[in-house]
C-alpha cells in the first residue's frame, strides 16, 4: 500500500509570476472578482497538482480574501485534492446503479490491482484512484472517469486493462469524449484555458439518445405551451400526439405491464 503522508507544505511551490499573471486574467472575466475562486484552484492544481497553501494564499492575495475564506472553498468541494494527484484520476462510480451493475466489484478489482486504498495514488506515480458519487451517466452503468472523461459500460477486466495502458503510456481516447491527458492538463482546462480539443469525440452515445430515436419514430412532439392563454384562462392548446400522450407502448418498456389512460368518468360513485 502506498504511504499517504503528505507534508502540509512541501517549501517548494511552483507558483510564479506567470501563474498569478493567469489568476487575474481570470478575477477580470467576471463582475465580481471573487467569483473567478473555483477556476483559480483548479490552475493551482494545474501548476502545483494538489490544492497547496502557497496556492491558497495566491489566490486569496490576488482576490483579496483572507486565507481561511479560500480554504474554505477548498476544502468544501471533493474536485480540489490536499494530497498530490498522480498523472491519471481513475474514478469508479459506486452510487446505486453503478454499484449493482458492477461498480464496487470493479472498484475491489482496481484496489487490488493497483496495491492502493481510496483517494490513494500509485508508488510510481501515474495512478490516482477514488471511488465517485453519480456521475450521471446511469445509461451506461457501471461508468468509470479518467481526468473527468466517460469510460462506459466498464468490467473488471476492462478497467484493469485501462489502468494497465495509461500506466505503460499507451494512448487512450474516451469513448465519448476527447483522447486522455494527464491530470494537470486537464485542470488547466478546467480553469478556463481551453486546449482546443473539447469537440474531440463523439459527445453522445446510443443510450443517451435512444429517447431522441425513438421520439423521431414516433413523430412525438412537445407541447408548445403549458401556460393558460391570457383573457378567458383555457387551457393551453396540446399538440403532443394522441399516441404520445398515452404513454410508451409495452413493448418499448420490457418487463412493464400497459396501464390504460381513462379518458371517461367511469370512476364516479354511483
Amino acid at each position: 500500500m502506498a504511504d499517504t503522508t503528505v507534508p502540509y507544505s512541501t517549501g517548494d511551490s511552483l507558483i510564479g509570476e506567470t501563474t498569478i499573471a493567469e489568476m487575474r486574467e481570470l478575477a477580470a472575466r467576471y463582475p465580481v472578482g471573487r467569483s473567478a475562486l473555483l477556476p483559480m484552484l483548479h490552475l493551482v492544481q494545474s501548476v502545483e497538482g494538489r490544492i497547496t497553501p502557497e496556492g491558497i494564499e495566491a489566490c486569496a492575495q490576488v482576490l483579496g480574501l483572507t486565507g481561511a475564506e479560500v480554504s474554505a472553498v477548498a476544502t468544501f468541494y471533493t474536485m480540489y485534492k490536499r494530497r498530490p494527484v498522480g498523472d491519471y484520476h481513475v474514478g469508479v462510480c459506486t452510487n446505486t446503479l453503478c454499484a449493482i451493475m458492477g461498480g464496487d466489484l470493479i472498484f475491489e478489482r482496481l484496489k487490488q490491482h493497483l496495491d492502493v486504498g481510496n483517494d490513494e495514488t500509485t508508488e510510481d506515480g501515474k495512478i490516482t484512484l477514488e471511488h465517485l458519487e453519480c456521475n450521471a451517466a446511469c445509461d451506461y452503468a457501471p461508468v468509470m472517469m479518467v481526468n473527468w472523461e466517460f469510460f462506459d459500460d466498464m468490467t473488471p477486466e476492462s478497467a484493469t486493462q485501462l489502468v494497465d495502458d495509461l500506466r505503460d503510456g499507451t494512448e487512450v481516447k474516451s469513448p465519448r469524449g476527447a483522447t486522455i491527458c494527464t491530470w494537470k492538463e486537464a485542470e488547466r482546462v478546467l480553469a478556463g484555458f481551453p486546449d482546443g480539443r473539447a469537440d474531440e469525440g463523439p459527445t453522445g452515445g446510443k443510450a443517451t439518445l435512444a429517447g431522441l430515436r425513438l421520439a423521431r419514430e414516433r413523430n412525438w412532439t412537445a407541447p408548445e405551451g403549458t401556460h393558460s392563454r391570457r383573457g378567458n384562462g383555457a387551457a393551453a392548446e396540446q399538440t403532443v400526439s394522441a399516441e404520445a400522450a398515452s404513454g410508451p407502448r409495452p413493448e418499448d418498456q420490457p418487463g412493464k405491464e400497459s396501464q390504460a389512460v381513462h379518458t371517461d368518468d367511469s370512476r364516479k360513485e354511483d
